[in-house]
């Protein structure tokens, strides 16, 4: 069967030439090109008559030659990377059978798939009778605890609308930004979102997160949320899951815990106890797109109470057109807010298949353990120091060289190192202090790589200090 003047085997195969020399990598992560000249130089403009089939390869190139190389062993950036290459296979399947997952009518195997996977990590997490779906990632996954945890509190609200400025949440000053985001599509508002100090090590304070349930009370609101990290964007902390717990279960009110990053340490005996007391808490998501490998987007929601989670999403039961009674306990749409949802459910069960638990905790260690040798490495350098304590896969470190505005230099370290493409880490801060924060959970990276990472940092330090006046 021909497609234009490529027959479609021949196409195929083309396709496929590009995914090896992917795979294959590259010496750089990226050629990377200010967003200014890239809009100048590539051709983005869509045309009146097609071009063709012909056209797609060249298009492809194109795309694939400023992309980022996020399996490249320097690619220590955000908190994900790498990738498995079962996954892989399962994306590209999932994508060619083009399921949606809301009846089991439309996606048969793939909604078995997705329960045997929850029903998993409620079991690792401790919900013996728990339930929930996969999502659009850790933001969504926030917000939907944000949710049931607004019904739990006024269940009629969901029919007569609520009064979100009466309605207090609590989250640690280091959470994720999509605390906000939620607070602000439920209608919670920002100011309702209090965020509590924490400790010299980025975890939440228990007495400060007492203190400011009894002072809403006092101004005659509602505590309704409190949601606890389970390893922060920036230093990888965890707070205090059991201590909170305890909190929540005395003053009735909801605990979230925002697993996204850290979840998987559950998998790992030497590192689970990061999150003593998990089975505590109400509700969890969890990303598998993160230190798992999985690509993105993979990301579960987990709830002890799954009757909540259905009653969150009982709009969908006026879906005749759907829904039909006779598969009502097994299609998820109904215990989810999208309707058209692509299976990413395969390349988790193909990826845990091919590693299993025992698989995964490996590579949770093998990351913690390269962490540690790259902190060994920092704090071996006089040049270097580390910025803050560490207890998971993230360095918080800077160049140290006195006499200089060390943010500035830290800035355009980090800067420098993007533009010469052989390592890209974060730009972040502790406090007021300009850190580079490399994270481990691309299985790419190894100690040699570390060790560069670190001698091409001192290099570059070294190189814009010597064009700096000094400020002694």
């Amino acid at each position: 069967m021909g497609v234009g003047h490529i027959e479609v085997d021949d196409f195929l195969d083309e396709v496929l030439l590009r995914i090896r020399s992917h795979f294959e990598g590259g010496e750089k992560i990226v050629d990377f090109v200010p967003q200014g000249s890239l809009r100048k130089t590539v051709d983005l403009s869509l045309p009146l008559e097609g071009r063709g089939i012909d056209s797609v390869m060249a298009d492809i190139d194109e795309f694939l030659r400023y992309s980022v190389r996020t399996n490249h062993p320097g690619f220590m950036n955000p908190l994900w990377g790498g990738m498995n290459i079962a996954a892989f296979a399962g994306e590209v399947i999932a994508t060619l059978s083009n399921n949606s997952m809301y009846t089991f009518e439309l996606s048969p195997m793939a909604t078995l798939i997705e329960q045997a996977l929850i029903r998993r990590m409620c079991e690792i997490v401790g919900y013996s009778d728990g339930n929930g779906s996969l999502t659009t990632g850790g933001s969504n996954g926030n917000m939907i605890g944000m949710m049931c945890a607004r019904y739990q509190i006024d269940p009629l609200g969901q029919r007569r609308g609520f009064s979100g400025d009466n309605l207090v949440c609590y989250v640690s000053i280091e959470s994720h930004y999509s605390v906000l985001m939620a607070a602000n599509v439920l209608g919670i508002g920002f100011d309702n979102v209090i965020k509590i100090p924490c400790d010299e090590s980025g975890r939440m304070r228990i007495d400060k997160l007492q203190e400011e349930i009894e002072r809403t009370r006092t101004n005659g609101q509602t505590p309704f949320c409190v949601i606890a990290t389970a390893g922060t964007t920036v230093r990888g902390a965890f707070d205090p899951i059991k201590e909170i717990a305890e909190i929540c279960s005395g003053n009735d009110i909801w605990l979230h815990v925002d697993a996204a990053w850290g979840g998987s340490c559950m998998f790992s005996t030497k590192h689970r106890d990061l999150m003593d007391g998990v089975e505590l808490a109400d509700s969890v998501c969890w990303d598998a797109h993160k230190m798992m490998g999985v690509p993105l987007v993979c990301s579960a929601f987990l709830i002890k109470k799954p009757e909540i989670l259905r009653k969150v999403c009982s709009h969908g039961d006026v879906a005749h057109y759907l829904f039909h009674g006779d598969s009502e306990d097994v299609d998820i749409g109904r215990i989810s807010l999208q309707c058209g949802r692509r299976n990413d459910a395969l390349k988790l069960f193909l990826a845990w298949r091919e590693k299993g638990d025992a698989g995964w905790a490996r590579l949770v260690d093998s990351y913690v353990d390269l962490a540690d040798h790259l902190q060994s490495l920092v704090e071996a350098d006089e040049k270097l120091e580390m910025v803050s304590s560490r207890v998971w896969s993230n360095v918080c470190m800077r160049y140290v060289v006195e006499g200089f505005d060390l943010n500035d230099v830290n800035f355009q370290i980090r800067e420098r190192m993007m533009r010469e493409g052989r390592f890209m880490v974060s730009s972040s801060k502790v406090g007021d202090i300009v850190i580079l924060r490399p994270v481990i959970a691309n299985p790419a990276v190894t100690r040699d790589v570390l060790d560069s990472f670190v001698e091409n940092a001192i290099q570059i330090g070294d190189d814009i200090v010597r064009g700096l006046p000094s400020t002694i």
